[in-house]
């Protein structure tokens, strides 16, 4: 089933975050979480239409919410979680070198600190990690993760 690498650069799974305004949702991921811009796609009035956005070896795409065709009602409407009273059906992770410095460096970007840096040690069978939780400027939750053990 997976005997194919996916395409040259791209991970093999690449989450796609909608926004209400993308452009600043882009420099804002940026500045905060570290990302850097690998592509932007714009249509009419600033209109994200598509753009991924690096993390050493990982991928989101970033675009703007709405209906993709607005003359087709098949197209399913995509949102930012501001959009529909800050609903949230999923989280990412993200595995970081420093928990601590990069929680640091969310906050002063305007982050909202959902969980304060904390360890978890889930035995020596498993793992131990220091992580923290964030809502971005459009209320996506990110999970920031250090490894700390296993």
């Amino acid at each position: 089933m997976f005997d194919k690498d996916p395409p040259k650069d791209w991970p093999r799974i690449a989450p796609a975050l909608f926004y209400d305004d993308a452009p600043r949702a882009i420099d804002w991921l940026c500045q905060a979480f570290g990302f850097a811009v690998r592509l932007k796609v714009e249509g009419e009035a600033g209109r994200i239409e598509h753009s991924e956005l690096e993390l050493r070896d990982s991928l989101i795409m970033v675009s703007t919410g709405g209906r993709e065709d607005p003359a087709d009602p098949s197209k399913l409407d995509r949102v930012s979680p501001r959009a529909v009273g800050n609903k949230n059906t999923q989280a990412l992770a993200v595995f970081v070198d420093d928990a601590d410095a990069h929680c640091q460096h969310a906050r002063a970007a305007g982050a909202v600190i959902f969980r304060e840096p904390a360890t978890d040690d889930y035995g020596e069978e498993y793992w131990a990690d220091r992580s923290y939780g964030a809502i971005d400027l459009e209320g996506h939750h990110w999970w920031f993760i250090q490894r700390i053990r296993g």
